[in-house]
């Protein structure tokens, strides 16, 4: 007997294995429908699930505690992720609420044996009967477990077969170029799913617009600013909508380039497969994920001339390269900035690319090794100034670019077009000994009579054989003539041997860009090392075509102690010191031994002596100089006076009076000579008031400044 009010008649007794405990609790529907699809063209599916409700009725639970979860319609049962329902069924039997769960079958539940089975023993532990189509399961008893295991690794055996089929029919239809994939900009799919360019002339005239300009800047960012300054938006049809299919007209961006420049099919190439998953890379969660790239020839499926191209495959692969060589870790195109090596200049001690790195508005550019500090905030590695790497290899390219050089490689240049003229009579041989052959099969077709029709056609075809040779070959040797350097004409030596005697003075007018340029079609790379972070530097030049040249570069320092030769000057100097010379005479020593200090100046003086003597802890008095009795006017003072008057930085100072800002005179006493400056009150009060205020990019200063005040702004 059942508890409860009376139940509709069903087929079939019901089971043994429902007790009245398991009535006390509430029994649960599942519903599923793995794709929306299937929700929309299959409903009886869905109505036969839902009617499982009854059979829970029949089965003695009152319809108040029977519970139906239908959240996962439209989802896959291949994994829990992204299941809320069947989430929410393990839980409400893991918490006990739960003691009997119905599915139209096991494949409804779950199509995966770790998830079908983590069900099957929290419904053993807490005593939750499973139900389907063919009878009622307990999980605690051996052979109905048995007998769920093997329906759940049915269910996902059921999965993987009609996977594999499906993918498998996917990928032959692939592999015939059959397969309709979503097409870039500017090509379209007819009816009889052939794929053409876009009708539309002005979408086509625009994509080969696109490609010719990268061919001229090399540069995606180039052509994306080309596009932007001059209007010119992207052609893209509508995939979806009411408005399918038209054609619309977008912005530029970057991304869209990039996918254009490196799609093959723009070359005429069916590929599938170039972007395989690896399921180690897949996120969870995230089916789209976890995808590498591949070359466009290792691809699952690669068909080149079959759909019409807007460019030829030759120049794709240049795209390609040009696109891999503009990396930041490659060298590529020339930069912008005042930096010649950007690009070209890899670290010594590391094996990274250096950076350009620029200060004060790019007037004081820097190279810097700082990769592993960006990647893993380690220590710079190394970093020096630009401007003397850049004098040292202006000074390279020259001597490279010399007259003689310039003779040497004319003279190289008359040996490969010797050469090439060899190759040339090689190939027309060839195109002579195949078009020779084309013609005999000719004759020997012509000569055979019409009615001996076993003999014509294998003469025929043998002759179609020999004219398709000859095609390929010519087709052959124009492709070689046209990646063959042109010869350079008489007019074109005389104008190379012209503007080799000028050199220096073309560099001087050329732009930094070119500048980068020319450097870059000599110099493959450039390496660099800061010895011990003196004021040593070892450069080596990798040459295009296989020449390496080393050299030596003294760079300016910040401290005498950087200076690799600190230990042997400290040395000389407390030599000197110890001699009874002074300050000055052993200044002038040292200026006339070749000693040189670190940096902004180019000799010694008597205080940098001093100075370094007290810094290497050499007993030496208080180095004063003797400052003489100067002839003032009123209202005047040294720099250092008004500097701590006023107050502010005497080199600030000394550079307005250098500027002519401030009133001042320059008077001589002996072998020495003092700047006074005249400043009275007005002109102390206008310089504090100057000082206070905003910089002059951010505010210009009043037209009623005082006459004082208009002095120091002029």
């Amino acid at each position: 007997m059942m508890d409860g009010d009376s139940a509709p008649s069903f087929s079939g007794l019901v089971s043994d294995k429902i007790q009245r405990r398991h009535r006390e609790r509430a029994a649960m529907v599942y519903v599923r429908q793995s794709t929306v699809q299937q929700v929309e063209r299959h409903q009886e599916s869905t109505r036969l699930q839902y009617a499982l409700v009854d059979r829970a009725f029949g089965f003695g639970w009152e319809r108040a505690a029977i519970i139906v979860i239908d959240d996962d319609l439209g989802r896959s049962g291949a994994s829990m992720e992204g299941r809320p329902g069947f989430q929410r069924l393990v839980a409400e039997v893991g918490l006990g609420h739960v003691r009997l769960v119905l599915g139209a079958e096991m494949s409804r539940l779950a199509r995966s044996c770790r998830d079908w089975h983590q069900l099957l023993e929290i419904c053993a532990l807490f005593d939750t009967l499973i139900a389907d189509s063919d009878g009622v399961y307990d999980a605690a008893n051996y052979n109905d477990r048995l007998l769920l295991g093997l329906k759940g690794t049915m269910s996902e055996a059921e999965l993987h077969i009609l996977k594999a089929r499906m993918l498998e029919g996917k990928r032959a239809k692939a592999r015939r170029g059959e397969l309709g994939m979503r097409l870039p900009m500017g090509y379209v799919r007819r009816l009889s799913g052939e794929v053409a360019l876009d009708p539309d002339e002005q979408a086509q005239g625009t994509i080969r617009l696109v490609f010719d300009l990268f061919e001229r800047f090399r540069t995606v960012g180039k052509v994306m600013r080309y596009l932007v300054d001059h209007d010119i938006r992207m052609p893209v049809r509508i995939s979806s909508g009411p408005r399918k299919g038209e054609l619309a007209w977008h912005r530029v961006n970057r991304v869209s380039l990039h996918n254009l420049f490196s799609n093959p099919t723009y070359a005429g190439a069916y590929v599938y497969g170039k972007r395989p998953t690896d399921p180690r890379r897949r996120k969870p969660g995230r089916p789209g994920t976890g995808r590498r790239s591949a070359r466009v020839e290792d691809a699952e499926v690669f068909l080149p001339d079959r759909v019409p191209g807007y460019i030829g495959w030759e120049q794709y692969q240049r795209n390609q390269l040009q696109l891999r060589a503009n990396r930041a870790a490659e060298t590529g195109v020339a930069r912008a900035g005042q930096a010649l090596l950007s690009g070209l200049l890899v670290c010594g001690r590391c094996g990274l690319h250096m950076v350009a790195q620029y200060n004060n508005n790019g007037a004081y550019p820097r190279y810097a090794c700082n990769r592993m500090t960006v990647d893993y905030a380690e220590p710079v590695c190394q970093t020096l100034k630009a401007a003397p790497l850049d004098a040292l290899m202006m000074r390279l390219v020259l001597e490279a670019l010399a007259p003689a050089a310039l003779e040497a490689s004319l003279l190289a240049a008359a040996d490969l077009e010797r050469e090439r003229e060899a190759i040339e009579g090689h190939w027309r041989q060839r195109i002579e000994r195949a078009g020779y052959e084309a013609e005999r099969m000719r004759r020997q077709f012509d000569a055979v009579e019409p009615e001996n029709r076993l003999v014509a056609r294998t003469l025929e075809r043998q002759w179609e054989q020999a004219l398709a040779e000859q095609a390929r070959l010519e087709a052959e040797h124009e492709r070689v003539r046209r990646n063959q350097p042109a010869a350079l004409s008489p007019a074109e030596v005389a104008t190379v041997r012209e503007l080799a005697r000028d050199l220096p003075g073309i560099w001087s007018t050329a732009t930094q860009e070119e500048r980068q340029t020319i450097v870059r079609l000599l110099l493959e790379r450039v390496l660099v090392e800061v010895v011990d972070s003196s004021e040593q530097v070892r450069v080596a030049c990798h040459w295009h075509g296989g020449s390496r040249t080393s050299h030596q570069l003294i760079r300016p320092v910040a401290r005498l102690d950087q200076l690799s030769t600190y230990t042997a000057l400290v040395a000389r100097v407390a030599e000197l010191h110890r001699a009874g010379q002074s300050y000055p005479v052993i200044a002038e020593t040292l200026n006339r031994e070749g000693w040189r200090p670190a940096k902004r100046r180019d000799t010694f003086n008597g205080s940098m002596v001093h100075h370094l003597l007290h810094k290497a802890g050499v007993t030496a008095p208080r180095y004063r100089r003797r400052r003489p009795n100067l002839v003032r006017k009123p209202d005047e003072w040294t720099i250092a006076e008004l500097a701590r008057h006023i107050p502010m930085p005497a080199p600030t100072l000394y550079t307005w009076v250098q500027q002519g800002r401030l009133r001042s005179r320059v008077i001589p006493v002996g072998d020495r000579h003092f700047t006074l400056v005249h400043a009275d009150d007005a002109t102390i009060t206008a310089v504090r008031t100057v000082r206070t205020t905003p910089v002059p990019w951010r505010r210009r200063p009043s037209p009623q400044t005082t006459s004082s005040t208009a002095t120091i702004e002029s």
